[in-house]
């Protein structure tokens, strides 16, 4: 199991958090902490995979989770959530050693992701990533509502249908071509397709 704990004043994003995160099967929401402090507390005697921290909270801020974290327990991942797309924010967080920052708008797709990322070695810092989790520039609201697909989804299937393959989706993404391979396969299961050639067609034929 993958052990979580999350840091957060707002009880009630938190709580949206954990209830996302708990529908994955091998997610184990371990503790939910209102300051920074609460959760250093909760880690001494307690270990954990990855941490979801805010920035500003009371107590202890998320500068001090990370600086923390990384001091006692480095082998923790932290990931960052964060209301703003500033980048010297995430410049501040990356010197203090955050694993992933993710915006909290970001499509709730994103965070599991990239906890998976985190752990497996291959999620890549960028800020280009942070804008483009709010970028709606690839979405199209009725198809992708028809398919219930993400919005991280409905990107990828568009790269696809324009004919890109894995190596160039991850680059362009600034994800591993793992997270790619993934997300393909849960767009073909949503689309009852089971091949590039087939997502292209039923793209045709839907006028995407």
């Amino acid at each position: 199991m993958i052990k979580i704990a999350i840091a957060d004043d707002h009880k009630l994003f938190a709580k949206g958090i954990e209830g996302l995160l708990a529908e994955e099967e091998d997610f184990q929401i371990c503790g939910t902490f209102i300051n920074g402090q609460e959760l250093i507390n909760f880690l001494e005697n307690n270990q954990i995979d990855v941490v979801l921290t805010d920035m500003n909270m009371p107590v202890m801020s998320g500068d001090g989770v990370i600086s923390a974290i990384k001091s006692k327990y480095p082998r923790t991942k932290v990931i960052v959530l964060s209301m703003y797309d500033e980048e010297i924010i995430f410049k501040k967080c990356q010197k203090l050693g955050a694993n992933a920052y993710i915006l909290k708008d970001a499509d709730p797709d994103e965070l599991i992701y990239t906890i998976r990322e985190v752990l497996d070695g291959s999620h890549v810092m960028s800020f280009q990533k942070v804008i483009q989790q709010n970028s709606d520039n690839y979405f199209f609201d009725s198809f992708r509502d028809k398919y219930k697909l993400s919005k991280r989804e409905l990107q990828i299937f568009l790269m696809i249908k324009d004919g890109k393959i894995n190596r160039e989706i991850a680059e362009e993404l600034h994800l591993s071509q793992l997270t790619i391979e993934s997300h393909r396969k849960k767009i073909n299961s949503k689309l009852g397709v089971s091949s590039a050639l087939e997502l292209v067609k039923k793209a045709m034929e839907m006028n995407v």
